[in-house]
């Protein structure tokens, strides 16, 4: 069984590679954005991951993901997307702040 370190650095190459050829097949996508259902944060498509229906994470929150899954930390998606609220809020407390100053100036 591999340890928790061996497991993230694996995880880390294999979602970065995701995002590489996410631009080799189409290099726009990095010039996409989108809000992680997890973290909140407008991020690029490439390397992002369509978890179920309802949830698109980004490359960052897909390390997360599958590092959780493969520590048995997590068991589906929504633990994780519950668990990164904070996150959530935080990032929208920090774009209502942006918006407000741009609109004072």
């Amino acid at each position: 069984m591999k340890n928790r370190e061996e497991v993230v650095k694996e995880m880390q190459l294999v979602v970065e590679q995701m995002r590489l050829d996410d631009i080799e097949e189409n290099p726009d996508c990095e010039n996409e954005f989108f809000t992680c259902a997890a973290c909140g944060d407008t991020k690029s498509l490439a390397g992002s991951v369509h978890y179920g229906q309802n949830y698109r994470l980004c490359n960052d929150c897909v390390l997360l993901a599958e590092v959780g899954f493969e520590l048995g930390q997590i068991k589906n998606i929504e633990e994780l997307i519950d668990a990164m609220e904070d996150k959530r809020l935080e990032a929208d407390c920090e774009f209502l702040k942006q918006e407000q100053k741009r609109l004072e100036n």
